[in-house]
């Protein structure tokens, strides 16, 4: 038995029935795994690296996890909201310094961390995909990649390409753009451009699976044999 367990914030938590279809990166990953993976997700909506540990949610990890563990570190979306001294960070200082923090809880555990760069929102400005708010969090969690030497997985990377190849109609379908009455709790409609709906949970789920496949061994061992099939990962956009 393999345990993979995920801390961050609402792009990767679980969902219950009452914000259907809004649906976490790590709520899709699953599908992706073995079956005797199993999959611990600690996300929380609105966290930061900061909130997170603060709320000693990190050491709730800590007790749980073990040697041979996996430990997936996704955070970026809430670090830079500048506003809110509560779970704000310094991209380049204190964001890197938490990293550390999460890294260190699986090591000292003899557990493996995966650091993993936050998705992008989609946010388009006459039919073009608008720079990023949070590069310079994905920049700091390079630089911690490399100071701690862990691996990374570019989801920022691969959803920014996939996002820009699209285009901003048809990738309207993966995020939480709901149209009146879509959902019962929703019933005027909503416009979300960074939580995901099942079909975006699925996609980007997808592409950390990629990025774990290139990882090799240990960690491609924690993906289902139809996961490893390097065509399943292709994205195509059909004209």
């Amino acid at each position: 038995m393999r345990r993979i367990f995920w801390a961050g914030d609402s792009t990767v938590a679980c969902n219950k029935f009452n914000t259907f279809p809004q649906t976490g990166i790590g709520q899709a990953f699953d599908r992706y795994a073995k079956e005797d993976v199993i999959i611990y997700n600690h996300a929380v909506n609105g966290r930061s690296t900061k909130s997170f540990i603060d709320e000693k949610r990190l050491e709730r990890i800590k007790e749980e996890i073990s040697e041979g563990d996996y430990l997936f570190i996704q955070f970026g979306h809430n670090d830079e909201k500048k506003e809110d001294p509560s779970r704000y960070t310094e991209p380049h200082g204190s964001f890197i310094d938490n990293l550390g923090e999460f890294i260190t809880a699986a090591r000292n555990k003899k557990a493996y961390p995966v650091l993993i760069s936050p998705v992008e929102r989609r946010l388009f400005e006459d039919g073009k995909l608008k720079a990023s708010a949070h590069i310079e969090y994905v920049k700091g969690m390079e630089e911690a990649a490399a100071k701690y030497e862990v691996p990374l997985i570019d989801l920022f990377g691969m959803s920014r390409e996939f996002l820009q190849r699209v285009g901003d109609e048809r990738s309207k379908q993966y995020f939480m753009n709901l149209a009146p009455m879509e959902a019962e709790w929703a019933p005027e409609g909503k416009i979300d451009n960074t939580h995901l709906k099942y079909e975006g949970a699925m996609l980007f789920a997808g592409m950390i699976a990629k990025g774990i496949s290139d990882l090799g061994k240990p960690y491609s061992t924690l993906l289902a044999d139809e996961a490893l099939i390097k065509d399943s990962f292709k994205i195509e956009v059909n004209g």
